[in-house]
């Protein structure tokens, strides 16, 4: 984990450097307290990736805690009737 602090964002190639190395993001300080983040965009997709996959699966499971399911002959019934498979 990278911490830096804020006037370091001065050198941007510098801050776009320790951002590829990391792989992760780097903390931005000011005064001493946490105050931002930086992160490559690749890192920043795969967690917002990561992110909605956990969400749909959290969403599964209240989906089947509510008892708002089907079984699986249903599910491929109304998908081929939906579709005209």
């Amino acid at each position: 984990m990278q911490i830096i602090p804020i006037r370091d964002l001065k050198n941007t190639v510098e801050v776009e450097r320790r951002c590829a190395e990391e792989n992760g993001p780097v903390f931005i300080t000011k005064n001493g307290y946490g105050r931002l983040v930086v992160m490559d965009i690749d890192y920043y997709e795969k967690t917002m990736r990561k992110m909605d996959e956990a969400k749909s699966i959290l969403d599964g499971l209240e989906d089947a805690k509510s008892g708002n399911t089907v079984d699986g002959d249903t599910a491929i019934s109304n998908i081929r009737s939906k579709y005209g498979v």
